[in-house]
């Protein structure tokens, strides 16, 4: 399942979450997944030009991306997670709590 919106209203959305936002690697729609890894199903698919507000992050599955090599996954919304590597932080560590 994908959903299409345009990344004013991604940014806007992400903005108004009370969480810190983050853009996503320019160039890439990035698989939004249900879990914290790529066994997870693709639930949604962010499209070009998007920011996310990470809500917390956990480890999960290694990924290589735009942004190096990371196991830190982004918890972007209930059950929404995208790989760290795919979202400029500007750290190669955490950058916000733990999931629970």
């Amino acid at each position: 399942m994908s959903v299409e919106n345009d990344s004013s209203q991604v940014q806007s959305l992400a903005a108004g979450s009370g969480f810190q936002t983050f853009p996503v690697a320019p160039g890439y729609r990035v698989n939004v997944r249900s879990g914290p890894g790529t066994n997870y199903s693709v639930i949604d698919t962010l499209p070009y030009g998007a920011s996310v507000s990470i809500r917390c992050q956990c480890d999960g599955t290694t990924v290589s991306g735009p942004y190096g090599t990371s196991d830190i996954w982004d918890c972007i919304g209930n059950g929404r997670f995208v790989s760290d590597a795919y979202v400029k932080t500007g750290a190669d560590g955490y950058v916000a709590n733990r999931c629970s």
